[in-house]
């Protein structure tokens, strides 16, 4: 790889390819929410094998993982990273794309004031 000038090998060079068994088409022909949706199968899945060859369950950061869902996927999906105990910090452009967490999240919000950041909670 130093000879070379770049990453030859490793997993960011390789292409999965998966099909959605529910309409069996590609996964490159299925649609933005229905490509998250199953990149969040895979996120889960892999959580729950950790969770279970470890005994400990994984601390999950999921960037923006409720765009492009509907309410009743973010609903399932909520319900999955509780389900699994996990400690999860989810991000999102509004509140309203967690208010299916209920009471089962705590809500922050950071702010932009004078270059710094700030948080606050947002219960």
């Amino acid at each position: 790889d130093l000879r070379a000038g770049r990453t030859r090998i490793g997993p960011h060079r390789t292409d999965l390819g998966a099909t959605y068994i529910a309409k069996d088409v590609a996964a490159a022909q299925c649609s933005t929410g229905e490509q998250k949706a199953m990149l969040i199968s895979l996120i889960l899945a892999n959580a729950r094998a950790l969770a279970h060859d470890t005994g400990a369950a994984p601390i999950l950061l999921l960037d923006e993982v409720a765009a492009h869902l509907d309410a009743a996927r973010r609903a399932a999906l909520y319900d999955d990273i509780c389900a699994l105990g996990s400690q999860a910090w989810l991000t999102g452009t509004g509140p309203e794309l967690f208010t299916e967490l209920g009471s089962r999240a705590q809500h922050l919000t950071v702010t932009d004031q004078d270059g710094e950041s700030h948080i606050a909670s947002a219960d």
